[in-house]
């Protein structure tokens, strides 16, 4: 068998041909060419010479041999996809991809390093001082508020907050150099600084170890530390865990002299009263700031940056008041009200011909350093409360019907007790008395309802309402103070049949105590009303007084009918119901006044007693008023009021310098 391989073999060599065989097809025979896809032949057609040669097609059909039957046929398999040959590793690709991924991650780090040191840099450097930068208030120094003569009535002084990091404190321990009690310190923490800081503050250790103790950062221990005290905590060297802040107090040295007039100011150095409030923008300045960096324990860098925008004080106000007449006005209606048991007094001091105020005065006027009470926040009653004026205002209905022509100071009216108007209105005066022959001037100096009623009929209603409203009735004084009332005085449209004769003996209308008095200074300055003004102006940090512009005086009534009514005035005090008033050694002119007032009910179930008079008379300098809320030893103005105007008058003439009257009273013919 072995010599047939042989043969076989070397027969496939020479002839390029295979013998005939009937043995199987090999394996290699059924299985498609991997390369080309295609069937190779059978074992016998190779054998028959059909198989692969010169000029013969691969795959042609070989013809089957006679006489001998052959194998069917198997269709050819379906060729498998190829498998491409493993390819030998590239190293320089992967070089290449290491080197790509390399680079783009330097790009992106030098992408971000340009975007934060060129594009974000600025930024990012502002933003890091920013956060280095501490901030602190500079407060404006608020003006003072002086009187006439620059006397301070309100002033502000330095003082100090004093704060503490609570978590900074945490952290303390005791340094070279910490001593208390001539022993060196050795606690740290809340109990360390406290034992530190509880001398200077004049606290036990225990209670300020309680208040450092916990989480804030900004923990209030004590205002209002004078500078002595702020500079011994910063000599303590606690810089980095207690702070002192700059901060003011407003004091007045006045004490209850012009309090409710002064007003005061809030913990935030807000005005909230009086003129502190008025003219707070004034008195305010401009706050400036300090921007410098710090450290980690909140300590200044040397050489850091540091900015500071120097704050603007503000300006002085400089009242028209003079300290020492507000004081004797004060203290005259203070005793007043003791002695005549009544609710309340209010006095005012007007200068003829300017309307400066020396004095506004409220009886038991509180003392603005002293916050805790409720009284220190109410407006002066002297434009605040309201009331009727009563025979004061009778002083409005001589000058009209003078200024008219509808009568002449001696004038003759026959004055019963009881008078009834030409519309059924019926009016009687304050005491019974039989008919009495009076002028004009008897009316006024008798203060006679009846009487003025008469007058009054000869006045249109109009006219009446008109020289009600001249006067200033039912208008803001001009003073500008808060929580100032403007008075009643309805249109003389609305008014009723008894209202129309009302309003001549100063019922039916109402007035606060500025405005009453404006009246007798508007008569003594020959007519001409002047605008009251309590603030004379401003002063700036070299003490240059800006003055206040003031309102140009209106003409109210003529000089010889203002002359002629003072004249009856001065009646009243020298042979009517005002000798009370009287003042050695000058001549004065005013009238007496008791009038309904508003009672704990709102209705008009109180008495407003009340003195208004000017001296001198012969040549008027100051107007001063009296007015006193339910008196009870007496409920009339030339009784309780008068003699209180003798007191406070006598001391303005001789603070201010008026000389004596020289010219002696003319009387008037009071009857007939």
């Amino acid at each position: 068998m072995t010599q047939g391989r042989s043969n076989q073999t070397a027969t496939r060599r020479a002839g390029g041909s295979r013998a005939t065989s009937t043995a199987r097809p090999t394996s290699a025979a059924r299985r498609p060419t991997r390369s080309s896809g295609r069937t190779r032949a059978p074992a016998t057609a190779r054998a028959s010479g059909t198989g692969r040669s010169a000029g013969t097609s691969r795959g042609t059909a070989t013809p089957a041999r006679p006489g001998r039957a052959q194998p069917p046929t198997r269709p050819p398999r379906p060729a498998r996809p190829g498998r491409p040959p493993r390819e030998p590793g590239r190293p320089e690709r992967r070089q290449r991809w290491l080197m790509a991924i390399t680079t783009l991650i330097v790009v992106l780090f030098v992408g971000r390093l340009v975007q934060v040191q060129v594009f974000e840099g600025p930024a990012l450097a502002q933003a890091a001082r920013d956060e280095r930068m501490r901030s602190t208030t500079v407060l404006a120094h608020r003006g003072d508020i002086t009187d006439a003569d620059g006397v301070v009535l309100a002033t502000s002084v330095d003082r100090y907050t004093i704060v503490a990091d609570q978590q900074a404190i945490a952290d303390f321990t005791p340094r070279d150099g910490d001593v208390v009690d001539g022993e060196p310190l050795t606690e740290g923490g809340a109990v360390g600084v406290a034992k530190l800081l509880a001398p200077v503050l004049g606290r036990s250790a225990p209670e300020l170890a309680a208040d450092l103790n916990g989480e804030s950062r900004y923990k209030v221990l004590q205002h209002d530390v004078v500078p002595e005290v702020q500079r011994a905590i910063a000599d303590l060297g606690l810089g980095a865990y207690v702070i002192t802040e700059p901060t003011s107090e407003r004091t007045y040295p006045a004490d209850t002299v012009a309090g409710n007039l002064v007003g005061y100011v809030n913990s935030s150095q807000e005005g909230m009263g009086g003129i502190e409030s008025a003219y707070d923008d004034v008195l305010a300045g401009t706050a400036g700031s300090r921007d410098c960096e710090v450290g980690l324990g909140g300590q200044l860098i040397p050489t850091g940056e540091c900015t500071a925008v120097d704050p603007v004080p503000g300006e002085d106000v400089r009242l028209t008041l003079s300290r020492d007449v507000q004081w004797k006005a004060q203290d005259s209606v203070d005793r007043a009200v003791r002695e005549s048991g009544s609710d309340y007094g209010i006095a005012v001091v007007e200068k003829v011909g300017t309307g400066e105020i020396l004095a506004l005065a409220d009886s038991g006027t509180v003392n603005p350093n002293n916050r805790e009470t409720d009284a220190v926040s109410r407006p002066s009653r002297a434009v605040s409360n309201v009331f009727d004026p009563g025979s004061t205002g009778k002083v409005v209905t001589m000058a009209a019907a003078l200024e008219g022509g509808y009568a002449k100071v001696d004038s003759q009216f026959e004055v019963p007790f009881m008078y009834t108007t030409e519309n059924g209105q019926t009016f009687r005066d304050s005491h019974e008395h039989g008919v009495e022959r009076l002028t004009l001037a008897g009316v006024l100096a008798e203060s006679s309802n009846t009487g003025t009623v008469q007058v009054g009929e000869k006045i249109p209603r109009q006219v009446r309402y008109d020289y009600l409203h001249k006067f200033g009735f039912g208008q803001y004084t001009g003073l500008g103070l808060p929580g100032e009332s403007a008075g009643i005085l309805h249109p003389a449209d609305s008014w009723d049949g008894r209202t129309e004769y009302a309003v001549l003996f100063g019922q039916s209308v109402s007035v606060n105590a500025v405005q009453a008095t404006s009246v007798f200074a508007t008569v003594a300055n020959g007519g001409l009303r002047m605008t009251p003004r309590v603030v004379a102006g401003t002063t700036d940090v070299s003490g240059d007084l800006a003055p206040l512009p003031a309102d140009e005086p209106q003409r109210v009534v003529s000089q010889e009918t203002a002359d002629t009514v003072l004249h009856m005035m001065e009646s009243v005090v020298e042979e009517g119901t005002g000798a009370a008033a009287e003042v050695p050694g000058y001549r004065v002119a005013g009238k007496t006044g008791t009038a309904e007032a508003a009672g704990a009910d709102g209705k008009l179930s109180g008495i407003m007693a009340s003195f208004i008079g000017v001296a001198p008379a012969d040549d008027p300098q100051y107007t001063v008023s009296v007015f006193l809320k339910n008196p009870r030893t007496s409920i009339y103005g030339g009784v309780v009021a008068a003699p209180v105007f003798s007191d406070i008058m006598g001391f303005t003439l001789e603070h201010e310098g008026v000389p004596p009257s020289s010219e002696p009273y003319v009387p008037l013919p009071t009857t007939w």
